[in-house]
């Protein structure tokens, strides 16, 4: 198989950043060799710790600015410390800086950027002073100069700004194969109907026309001699069969295109695909005999059939790839039986140098084919030609619309180890990143967008020549050209000293023996070949024992080389690396407690700092009671601590005493408000009330006894404002903390059934009137009595008259029947 550049990344390299590995690679299937080279440094990469700078293990300063943007180099001719080798001169700025170099003796480079030319974007509008192309300006800045530094971005501005009245010159390259019959009736009259249309886009347009049909050798074309001069049958009569004719340059006289495209005539092939492949090639390089101007560049390109390609050639015996040259003569191309068709990568290179841009006017049916095609090569379109091509002219605005309302950005072949990338800002704050950072879309005429593009290098790209890249929208002959200078070395290699006193062989620059290739030594003093004898270790044996360098370091030309650690801030030192300065005692696990510095496996402390791990304060203000007296007068002040001497006192000042009276009555507040959330203190619980820490527990029978605990406690009980009581415990713990446990469940007062009372209220209502109306029954009754016994007695002493009362008449008559008989 043939790989293009494309296949392994735009450098023609295979980058495993920008690759996943999948199953499929342990499946059996052919690995691509970019595939093999990203699974092997999938599966073999190395991730080393510590910064780039250490491990870069630089020898000299330039290798050291290479290593990475941060790293610097000490030029201290007395920053090493024994033991300590070359490369760790090379380290980052603060490190460097904290281990006692002086900021003004590093020496990190920076790269900068220079504007050579700046010409402003053309305002012009349409109908204004003609101006030459080359007048016109669409994209700044034009030059520029870049100092690049390993690591470090240098980022820049471009503007593209759409010209108004921008020329155009379209060239018109059209199949002529015998299918194409009707179209050339239509083609004929495209010269002065374009030149109308393009009136309002433009007052400067050229047009041009050219042919195409097939490669004049079989099986393409039949070369029997009748068919070379005639090669349609019946009585049609067609020109003899051609690869490609320029058959009118391109000029902005519309009427004489109409009358040379009226000449042509159609001529015919065997085969479907045809030979247009070949025709745009030559279209493309043969700059020169088609006229092409710096502007822009429009090709239609319109056919009904398929298309040749790479490989074709072979069916007609052409194994020669195609040279990407001009060979036309008298206006035809004479080499089509000589070359193979061009591939598309090819086609798609040629197209982008010469700043052209294609329109594939096809019919419907090839439409899927050509829409493959364009998604190829950039700055392209397809547009529906339809049967007779009457649609060509509404076909080529909508594509150029199209083409001329996206700018693409593209740049030429950048050095091993430099990277870019792209940000734009388009329209309506439209920002893109990454692929889509390189393009702009719906630019309209005067539209002006920007591109943030950042170059940056990794070492030394070039050893350091200076290079030139150039940077350009799609479809466009302007370009922004970038002079790449890259940093190297650091400035001190300028006055390094070869041969100095100080190196026996090599040069001493920016503090340090370069040495020459084969010499080793801090001062070069010793062959390569010669590092390993018995006599030189023996100088490496500290005390005359086993352990060369104490095991860790190298004897290097009978002196001890410290070995480095994967921190990078961790270092072994001394004559026989018997030192380093990580292995020192720890408090609160911190080295030396994070108040000094270990020097040799010993901590060298702080101001007002002792101890042997830099624990013990020699500040007494943390002692100091709110009376101002040390230790409130109750203890002593021990490495920043108080030691009460009174065991009633605790805290961290001995101020605190959990067993004195009042302190049930101070914290009752906030014990109250952080465990039930009430009282007084329940808005600001959080600020006020968080100085100890709270413990709830069940019952009572939970709470710390002060014949359990190791320090005092203080059992409160006090009741809030619902008459509820609540119980908790209050002290300060061995680690002078102050702990409450809290009962988390109030006791309060059981409040009256409601029931019963309610019912005995009830019932004794009841009761009560039952009883009164027993009461007042009983009081009648004996009234009652008393007044009929009074009655009584009366009567019985009245005295009544027993005579007749004379108007007294009895009420009973007697009436005797007369004629009773008494019967």
């Amino acid at each position: 198989a043939i790989y293009s550049k494309r296949d392994c990344g735009e450098k023609g390299g295979c980058n495993p950043s920008q690759g996943q590995i999948s199953a499929a690679y342990f499946a059996g299937t052919v690995l691509h060799p970019c595939s093999l080279s990203l699974l092997l440094s999938s599966l073999f990469v190395f991730h080393p710790e510590g910064n780039e700078c250490i491990n870069a293990n630089a020898k000299y300063c330039g290798e050291c600015i290479q290593a990475g943007a941060k790293c610097g180099w000490c030029t201290d001719p007395n920053f090493l410390k024994q033991g300590e080798t070359v490369s760790t001169r090379c380290d980052e700025l603060d490190s460097l800086i904290k281990r006692g170099c002086d900021k003004a003796m590093i020496e990190n480079p920076h790269g900068e950027q220079k504007t050579l030319k700046n010409k402003p974007v053309t305002h012009r509008k349409k109908g204004a002073e003609k101006l030459d192309p080359e007048d016109i300006t669409q994209i700044k800045p034009q030059k520029l100069s870049l100092t690049l530094r390993s690591g470090e971005p240098q980022s820049f501005d471009l503007t593209f700004k759409r010209a108004e009245d921008y020329p155009i010159d379209l060239y018109y390259l059209m199949d002529l194969s015998y299918s194409m019959k009707d179209d050339l009736e239509n083609v004929k009259n495209l010269g002065t109907s374009l030149m109308l249309e393009m009136e309002k886009i433009t007052s400067d347009f050229k047009i041009g026309f050219g042919s195409f049909v097939e490669k004049t050798v079989m099986p393409y074309i039949s070369t029997t001699p009748a068919k070379l001069l005639n090669p349609c049958t019946g009585d049609q009569n067609c020109t003899s069969p051609f690869s490609y004719k320029n058959v009118l340059n391109l000029t902005s006289d519309g009427k004489k295109f109409n009358t040379l495209v009226g000449q042509q005539h159609i001529s015919g092939n065997l085969d479907s695909p045809e030979g247009g492949f070949d025709a745009i090639m030559q279209v493309a390089v043969c700059g020169d005999q088609i006229g092409w101007r710096n502007v822009t560049r429009l090709l239609v390109f319109s056919t009904d059939a398929g298309f040749h390609f790479a490989g074709d050639g072979k069916l007609g015996g052409i194994v020669l790839p195609n040279d990407g040259k001009c060979h036309l003569e008298n206006n035809m191309y004479t080499m089509s039986h000589y070359y193979d068709y061009p591939s598309i990568a090819h086609l798609v290179q040629k197209l982008s140098d010469n700043n052209i841009q294609t329109i594939f006017a096809v019919t419907e049916e090839f439409q899927p084919v050509y829409q493959e095609l364009k998604n190829l090569i950039p700055k392209s379109a397809v547009g529906t030609l339809s049967a007779n091509s009457s649609n060509v002219i509404n076909l080529i605005i909508d594509a150029y619309n199209s083409l001329s309302s996206e700018v693409i950005l593209e740049n030429s072949k950048l050095p091993e180890g430099v990277t870019i990338a792209y940000t734009s800002h388009c329209k309506n704050g439209v920002v893109s990143e990454g692929e889509n950072g390189r393009k702009c879309s719906n630019i309209s005429i005067g539209d002006e967008v920007t591109f943030s593009i950042s170059v940056t290098s990794k070492g030394c790209p070039k050893q350091g020549k200076t290079d030139t890249i150039k940077i350009k929208p799609l479809g466009f002959t302007e370009e922004v050209e970038i002079t790449l200078n890259f940093i190297c070395e650091c400035e001190c290699h300028k006055d390094g000293i070869k041969n100095s006193p100080l190196c026996h062989n090599g040069t001493y620059e920016c503090g340090a023996c370069k040495c020459n290739e084969g010499r080793v030594g801090r001062q070069c003093e010793c062959s390569s070949n010669d590092v390993a004898t018995e006599d030189m270790d023996r100088t490496c044996r500290k005390d005359n024992g086993t352990d060369i360098c104490s095991n860790n370091g190298d004897c290097v030309c009978g002196t001890c080389e410290c070995k480095k650690r994967d921190n990078p801030e961790e270092r072994y030192s001394g004559q026989y690396c018997e030192c380093d300065n990580f292995n020192c005692d720890r408090s609160g696990n911190k080295l030396c407690g994070g108040h000094g510095r270990c020097e040799c496996r010993v901590c060298i402390c702080d101001p007002m700092w002792t101890g042997s791990a830099c624990d013990c304060s020699l500040d007494n203000s943390t002692c100091m009671a709110s009376n101002k007296q040390i230790c409130n007068g109750r203890g002593t002040c021990e490495c920043g601590t108080c030691k009460c001497t009174d065991p009633k006192f605790q805290g961290p000042t001995c101020e605190t005493c959990p067993t004195c009276p009042g302190v049930c009555t101070e914290h009752k507040e906030c014990v109250q408000c952080r465990a039930f959330g009430t009282g007084e203190k329940k808005d600001t619980c959080e600020r006020d009330c968080s100085y100890f820490n709270l413990i709830k527990v069940k019952d009572r029978e939970k709470l710390p006894q002060p014949n359990d605990a190791s320090y005092p406690v203080m059992h409160c009980k006090e009741r809030d404002a619902n008459d509820c009581w609540f119980y908790y415990t209050y002290a300060v713990n061995n680690n002078t903390e102050k702990e409450v446990h809290v009962v988390d469940t109030l006791d309060c007062p059981s409040g009256p059934d409601i029931i019963p009372i309610v019912a005995g209220v009830v019932a004794g209502i009841v009761l009560i009137g039952l009883a009164l109306l027993l009461i007042w029954k009983l009081l009648m009754i004996i009234h009652d009595r008393r007044e009929f016994a009074k009655f009584e007695k009366e009567k019985m002493n009245a005295k009544w008259d027993t005579g007749e009362n004379p108007i007294y008449k009895s009420a009973v008559t007697t009436v005797v029947n007369p004629k009773y008989e008494g019967k």
